[in-house]
């Protein structure tokens, strides 16, 4: 695009790494780059092909998070502590959904460029995904495992909110494509912050399991209006009504109207039970991971 978020990130003062994905913009970038005494940095890559599931050398503008991090001179922090580095960027609309999931899995998991610490995401998505992710317990149109997974994972700010009349729309010059919704508002781009939170690895869940958290989720809200207790049964846990008394949770509850902190308590009491040593779950989670990424 003509640069509006670096030019804006630049003016306030930070130091700036642009990923640029066409050939044709790099020349004007790398003048810029000359012009402003080590501020700014431009490389050829895209930041929506960082690290392919490939073995061996990738060919840019694919970039893996390893050689960008050491390139940038950015390294890796403790999980609690600050946050390392913040990215700004548009998401592209073809892949929203998609990227959404690999890099829910990535924070999970302390993957990729989550590797190096609590990387903040300041992003452009389209107004029906952050609908999504945002929504609430019980809301059966909007209510996702993606939105279970991401509020638990971060904290999600709205920063700002911009018609869609601004941007270049038409797809076949190169703009965005507007992605059609009729379950939801799409009126606007969103630009959302993302912060992994600090205290997203306490109690059972760890980055060892949290994939088996990600697949538990995406179980239980596949069907929105399924019962929470006919889940439990088909883990081949006999003492499902039980353990839904322990955690308050009425026997005939929907999936659709637990609430995310309601998904984090029922995982912890699982990973207690033998429910998730079984080879058959693990299985699947791992086809699963695959399937996403």
């Amino acid at each position: 695009g003509p640069g509006v978020l670096t030019r804006t990130l630049l003016n306030s003062g930070v130091r700036v790494v642009a990923l640029e994905n066409d050939l044709g913009f790099l020349p004007d970038l790398q003048s810029l780059e000359k012009s402003l005494d080590g501020q700014f940095k431009v490389i050829y890559g895209d930041f929506f092909r960082l690290d392919p599931l490939v073995t061996g050398p990738v060919k840019p503008p694919t970039v893996c998070s390893e050689k960008l991090f050491e390139s940038m001179g950015v390294a890796a922090v403790p999980w609690r502590a600050d946050v390392p580095v913040k990215i700004f960027g548009i998401v592209p609309q073809k892949k929203e959904r998609n990227m959404l999931w690999r890099l829910i899995f990535a924070i999970y998991e302390c993957s990729s460029i989550f590797r190096y610490g609590r990387i903040e995401l300041n992003f452009f998505l389209s107004e029906k995904e952050y609908k999504v992710l945002t929504a609430k317990a019980g809301e059966k149109r909007t209510y996702q495992a993606l939105s279970v997974l991401w509020q638990i994972g971060c904290e999600i700010q709205l920063l700002h909110m911009e018609p869609w009349a601004s941007f270049l729309t038409n797809s076949k010059n190169g703009g965005l494509a507007i992605p059609k919704s009729t379950a939801l508002p799409n009126d606007h781009l969103c630009l959302v912050r993302l912060t992994p939170r600090k205290d997203l690895f306490t109690g059972t869940l760890k980055t060892t399991n949290s994939a088996t958290f990600v697949f538990m989720v995406k179980q239980c809200l596949a069907r929105p209006s399924s019962r929470i207790i006919d889940k439990l049964n088909s883990w081949s846990l006999y003492d499902g009504c039980k353990l839904l008394r322990e955690l308050e949770i009425p026997e005939d509850a929907e999936t659709v109207s637990l609430y995310p902190e309601d998904y984090r308590h029922l995982f912890d009491a699982l990973q207690n039970s033998s429910v998730f040593t079984e080879s058959w779950f693990h299985d699947e989670v791992l086809e699963n991971a695959r399937n996403i990424n």
